[in-house]
């Protein structure tokens, strides 16, 4: 492969128009992934805590969701990042609901 082949790729690949931007964003990306296998890691972890937690409650004759703890943790990720967080802590909680 030419280096002009080679910079097409990393420009398609990238969407930059300068090695230095590819280069930049290449770097950005690994560490976006490196951040992503974190967070899955992390949301795996709060889903074992979860099911410990629904575990207790339910043996102990309670019901497997608390909604005024689910509305607590809504409200919290609503304030930290608006809007969107809200979507991002429903879709959180509907994966740790329920796996017991």
């Amino acid at each position: 492969m030419s280096i002009t082949e080679t910079a097409h790729t990393t420009a398609e690949k990238t969407g930059a128009r300068t090695d230095e931007a590819a280069n930049l964003i290449t770097g950005a990306r690994e560490r976006i992934n490196t951040l992503d296998d974190r967070i899955i890691g992390l949301i795996q972890e709060r889903m074992a805590v979860s099911a410990v937690i629904q575990e207790a409650r339910i043996s102990s004759g309670g019901r497997r969701v608390n909604l005024a703890r689910e509305m607590e943790v809504l409200s919290h990720y609503r304030d930290a990042l608006g809007k969107p967080g809200t979507a991002l802590a429903m879709t959180m909680l509907e994966l740790c609901r329920g796996r017991i």
